[in-house]
């Protein structure tokens, strides 16, 4: 489906929302900077987690809101609430002010807006997407993302250290000038059949939908090889997760610069700041460019292989990192951290589809988006870990969890390849 024949909603949809992304990354990645320079490592990691406990409360009403309030009113709502975050984040972070705790406020309030949003944008592209159509349209917005991913970081490293109350009053004017173009130009796309069966619902508490939600996780202690799934997952996504949280903070503290090339009396040296934004940027880049090759590649593969390979490759990819020191050497390892990236996104999301009842397709996926929530809410413990045990331990220590990542993939397929046990006879 080419983006020409797209509904208007989608178009105005990927503008918006790439122009966003770019300036998102713009200062995303050194946020734990910031955090760490004005509550130390032990404040930080802990504020961070509740920032993500919110951002899973946030996104939990979302889902109901999208339903229950139309796709439209919903995603204007969440850009203007983020608008709003990222204002008073500028304003607390400026030199006028200077204010770590309003700044924290902000950038959790426009987590939470984000978290608003993003259950009605999917609805979305579902609504007007014919099912054969959808994943290429999802791909597509994927790809919009990861482009930002490899821009905004570059751009970052070069203002957003000297200009961060700046860079995030653009992100608050972006966002509300994405707020303003949806409410005059988007279309309400929510069925009408959904808003009918909420109209009988209007007298039920919002609170009853996201018990329901929560109670759909029960699916995880009834079946063993999900649990196991699960769990795996969870212990693999305190290592790729640790892109945006320990990475930025171990480059600033032990890289103090670093040279990419040199010629004579010229060289070109960047600061362990700018590095690090160098690097989310490949990684971008290598995921935007190598993600259907690799896909492909994986389909070659038993899922078995699949999955420990990936964990194994997350686990060398951490080591790597905490050994090296140099813009070509952290470009070794990055390129193993994609590789395991890319090896684990897409086979899983197949493995799930696979593994659910037919009747129980949605309950399974909702079940499975816990491995990242949970993972997300654990992950920021690795920054005052750095305080306790050191760099170097703490990066083993999230090595070793991939490789226990990979041991409970194994039980998982013998448990799955297990012979169904014949009934016992009298």
């Amino acid at each position: 489906m080419r983006i020409r024949d797209w509904d208007t909603n989608l178009k105005i949809r990927l503008g918006g929302e790439t122009a966003f992304n770019v300036i998102f990354w713009t200062f995303f990645p050194f946020l734990s900077i910031y955090f760490t320079k004005a509550f130390g490592k032990g404040w930080t990691g802990t504020l961070l987690v509740l920032s993500q406990l919110l951002s899973v409360l946030g996104n939990l009403i979302g889902g109901y809101c999208a339903d229950r309030f139309g796709r439209k009113r919903m995603m204007v709502f969440a850009a203007s609430g983020q608008s709003f975050g990222y204002a008073l984040f500028a304003c607390a972070a400026s030199p006028w002010l200077d204010m770590p705790v309003a700044s924290f406020v902000g950038f959790s309030l426009a987590s939470f807006f984000g978290a608003l949003y993003w259950p009605a944008s999917q609805a979305m592209v579902a609504d007007v997407v014919d099912a054969k159509h959808q994943s290429g349209v999802f791909a597509i917005f994927y790809t919009a993302s990861n482009m930002a991913v490899v821009v905004g970081p570059l751009l970052g490293s070069l203002l957003y250290e000297d200009n961060p109350y700046a860079v995030l009053a653009a992100a608050a004017v972006i966002c509300a000038f994405i707020a303003l173009v949806m409410s005059r130009r988007l279309g309400e796309t929510r069925p009408s059949y959904v808003a009918d069966r909420l109209r009988t619902e209007a007298g039920a508490p919002w609170y009853g939908a996201i018990a329901a939600q929560l109670r759909d996780y029960r699916v995880i202690a009834t079946d063993r090889v999900f649990l196991l799934f699960s769990i795996a997952g969870v212990l693999l996504a305190q290592t790729f997760m640790q892109l945006d949280l320990l990475f930025p903070v171990f480059l600033k503290e032990t890289v103090p610069h670093s040279t990419l090339f040199s010629f004579r009396d010229w060289d070109l040296t960047l600061t362990g700041q700018q590095l690090f934004g160098l690097v989310v940027s490949e990684n971008g880049l290598f995921v935007a460019i190598f993600t259907v090759v690799v896909t492909k590649w994986m389909t070659m593969y038993r899922d078995r292989l699949v999955f420990i390979g990936g964990a194994l490759f997350y686990a060398v990819g951490m080591i790597m990192f905490s050994n090296m020191s140099t813009f070509w050497g952290f470009t070794s390892a990055v390129a193993v951290f994609t590789l395991a990236e890319l090896m684990s996104a897409g086979p899983q999301q197949a493995f799930v589809a696979r593994l659910a009842p037919e009747e129980m397709r949605a309950q399974y996926f909702a079940a499975a988006s816990l491995r990242f929530t949970l993972g997300r809410t654990i992950a920021p413990i690795s920054i005052p870990m750095t305080g306790w045990i050191g760099f170097k331990w703490t990066f083993a220590l999230l090595a070793l969890l991939a490789v226990l990542s990979a041991a409970i993939y194994h039980a998982m397929f013998n448990r799955l390849e297990e012979p169904p046990k014949q009934p016992k006879t009298a």
